[in-house]
């Protein structure tokens, strides 16, 4: 019997009060974090509970005067707020929050979602100064300055832009698209440089580089249409269709175009040329068999990368900030006499 008997000296009986402490630790802490997970939700469900829909202005106002709201809770509500493109009460409820004696993590956070708020909002200066003063105190903040760099490029300001990469480059975020990028708008907005000095570096940087093919094209068959012709990849040709399609008649290269299936397909659905009968392309081939009188050509464009489709050229997309990833994508539309329209 006594042999059954465990000491308290016994190294066993240590590894069993052990084994027996960590069991109840994990127990204790599994039900706890079970607890307040449950007592979290039941607290965002009340809160929410009181909305059929969003608070209006004056509800929000008097929520904001209420001190026993979460943080999570808040979060929750501004999130919601900023899903449905209402910035200004997501602004409120931030400027809110960094009243409020939190964590400096947590106002950090607070700060940068307040920041992206202002950059979505379209208030540039307010949001440039927000991710100024989250790096003034805490530099190595990387989405700061992701932001910060798109700041900059909204206004235009690429010398700044580019002082932003050399820290993201440090913190080994891959900036090279971007780096390029801001070298040719660089490039194109020095007022020191002529317009043919601008034009021989847009041409030598696409020879080098083989990228941004949209934007240089764009600016070179506005600024030097012979160069530009000069410059083009034709494997590039149904991503600048848009570009292609609107270059004036007497501009045309004929050379490139009887050489090139897609260019002839295009040229006669504009009428600009008789040199195809049909083609694989859908809005191409009812404009080749349509009375020009009756349709017409327009354009959308859409990003290769998250496939958003926007009304309007962009060299960066607004969705997912992707550079060099625009496509075009033709639209067929009603024709109508721009002279009858425009007159009075």
């Amino acid at each position: 019997m006594n042999n059954l008997y465990i000491e308290y000296r016994d190294p066993l009986f240590g590894i069993i009060v052990f084994f027996s402490l960590v069991f109840f630790i994990s127990l204790t802490s599994y039900w706890w974090g079970r607890y307040k997970n449950s007592s979290d939700k039941e607290e965002m469900d009340n809160f929410f509970k009181k909305f059929h829909t969003l608070p209006n202005d004056d509800e929000l106002k008097n929520l904001l005067q209420l001190e026993d709201i979460s943080f999570k809770s808040w979060i929750l509500l501004s999130n919601a707020f900023f899903q449905n493109s209402e910035y200004e009460k997501t602004i409120e409820i931030y400027q809110h929050l960094l009243l409020q004696d939190i964590d400096i993590n947590d106002k950090r956070d607070i700060m940068l979602l307040l920041g992206k708020t202002y950059y979505k909002a379209g208030f540039l200066e307010r949001s440039k100064q927000i991710f100024l003063e989250i790096l003034r105190k805490m530099p190595r903040t990387t989405d700061a300055l992701k932001y910060l760099l798109l700041v900059y490029d909204q206004l235009k300001d690429y010398k700044s832009a580019m002082d932003v990469i050399e820290p993201l480059v440090e913190l080994d975020c891959n900036v090279d698209n971007e780096l390029l990028y801001l070298a040719l708008m660089l490039i194109i907005n020095d007022t020191k440089l002529s317009q043919n000095e601008k034009e021989k570096k847009v041409a030598e940087f696409y020879q080098v580089n083989k990228v941004l093919s949209y934007t240089v094209l764009s600016y070179l068959f506005k600024s030097n249409v012979k160069l530009a012709w000069s410059l083009l990849d034709q494997s590039q040709c149904e991503k600048i269709m848009d570009i292609l399609y609107n270059i004036k008649d007497e501009d045309l290269d004929l050379d490139i175009i009887s050489n090139n299936k897609f260019l002839r397909e295009l040229y006669t659905a504009k009428g600009s040329l008789n040199l195809e009968e049909s083609s694989d392309i859908f809005e191409l081939d009812i404009l080749i068999k349509l009375d020009k009188n009756v349709a017409n050509l327009t354009f959308e464009y859409m990003c290769r990368d998250c496939k958003i489709t926007q009304p309007f050229v962009f060299h960066r997309c607004s969705n997912c900030h992707s550079i060099d990833t625009l496509e075009s994508v033709p639209v067929l539309s009603k024709a109508y006499d721009k002279e009858q329209y425009f007159s009075f």
